[in-house]
């Protein structure tokens, strides 16, 4: 199988030594998304709920450049530097995802880059004939 690098304008240019995402055969592993606007690459202003849409949205870029959606997505991990935000994740993931829900894990950490509260990587594998998921 070949690795592809996939790269879009619509979300954040990679901060450090890596790719928006890899695809390898049907699947592509999606780096972390901080709330980073594309445009200007800053943090988007506003609480912790403009961040996480903010996130999303980012994450909806990288994935449509890999010829997928939300809907390929079967593992989401959400990094928070505040675990007590998870309630407004769960509340803006829902819409974002239809049942039947991607595999999540939700991590506390003390913190992520230029400040951000709310990082998320995912992991896609791409619907085929054969793998209509």
């Amino acid at each position: 199988m070949t690795k592809e690098i996939i790269q879009t304008d619509k979300a954040p240019q990679a901060i450090g030594t890596y790719s928006q995402a890899v695809k390898i055969g049907h699947t592509v592993y999606l780096s972390g998304q901080i709330p980073l606007l594309p445009e200007t690459m800053l943090l988007v202003e506003g609480d912790i709920a403009a961040q996480i849409i903010q996130v999303f949205e980012n994450l909806k870029a990288v994935a449509e450049a890999a010829g997928g959606d939300f809907s390929d997505i079967v593992k989401l991990n959400v990094f928070l530097t505040d675990l007590a935000h998870f309630p407004v994740v769960n509340e803006i993931m829902s819409n974002y995802f239809q049942a039947s829900y991607p595999a999540r894990a939700a991590i506390g950490v003390a913190a992520l880059p230029k400040g951000a509260e709310v990082e998320m990587d995912a992991i896609m594998v791409l619907k085929t004939q054969e793998y209509p998921i």
